[in-house]
């Protein structure tokens, strides 16, 4: 019914015996898990999402809330790496969840996952914090590397949604000005982070250490009004700093 993400599941699960760690054997260390909250109100959405994370080792779910209520209190005691939100859930829908978990947590990385691709679900998600939204149609891969994505503080937008905010960038701009113009080292991370580059890859880029760009980072967000990378990015596109189709 729903989904490409579950309809293979089942093939997975086979594989489940088969993922050995041989940490004591080879003495290699284990990158840190990503931590992971479900917020979905269907049980077969969330099996699966289970299932599907339960075979990647590079991969922890530390919680399942089947509410809004449940996803910002569960995002609150938990604190996950990535939490992936639907939209559509009683108590309190996705967006003000999100919009909840964000002013608790404004470092909280959220990835909408949904069947809904309408304008207002996807810019409303977006405005509230989301740093990714995905539909529930999108493969097992194009989830495990949005979850990465997001992990990694980058951007991740099903091709469809994708396409929504290229029709909007080409709308009249209603941003307000800001009272403090970013400085050229802010505007050249603002480039960079409107290019999909985490903090790493900018701190490489421009030879700056990462802390200093996390700043940076922060200091934009912070002068423009912004919730997150996310809309930083769409910023930049929209006021010509970056290009679509840069490299």
């Amino acid at each position: 019914m729903i989904i490409g993400i579950f309809v293979y599941l089942l093939g997975y699960l086979s594989q489940r015996e088969n993922i050995i760690f041989e940490l004591s054997r080879t003495g290699n260390i284990m990158p840190k898990a990503i931590k992971l909250l479900i917020c979905d109100d269907h049980a077969v959405v969330r099996r699966g999402l289970r299932s599907l994370v339960g075979v990647k080792p590079e991969m922890e779910l530390v919680g399942e809330a089947i509410d809004g209520e449940e996803a910002v209190a569960m995002a609150r005691k938990l604190k996950p790496d990535v939490i992936i939100m639907d939209l559509i859930m009683p108590r309190k829908d996705g967006v003000s969840a999100i919009t909840e978990i964000k002013k608790k947590n404004p470092d909280a990385r959220i990835l909408v996952l949904t069947s809904f691709s309408d304008d207002k679900n996807v810019f409303s998600a977006i405005k509230a914090g989301a740093s990714g939204y995905l539909l529930k149609d999108s493969s097992p891969e194009e989830l495990m590397q949005a979850i990465n994505d997001v992990y990694q503080g980058k951007s991740s937008l099903h091709p469809i949604i994708a396409q929504k905010v290229i029709q909007e960038l080409h709308q009249p701009s209603d941003l307000p000005p800001t009272d403090e113009p970013l400085s050229v080292r802010e505007v050249e991370v603002l480039k960079n982070v409107a290019q999909g580059m985490s903090n790493q890859e900018i701190a490489k880029t421009l030879n700056i250490k990462e802390g200093t760009v996390r700043i940076h980072v922060g200091n934009i967000l912070n002068k423009l009004q912004l919730a997150n990378r996310t809309q930083a990015a769409l910023y930049a596109l929209r006021e010509g700093l970056a290009e679509l189709d840069a490299k």
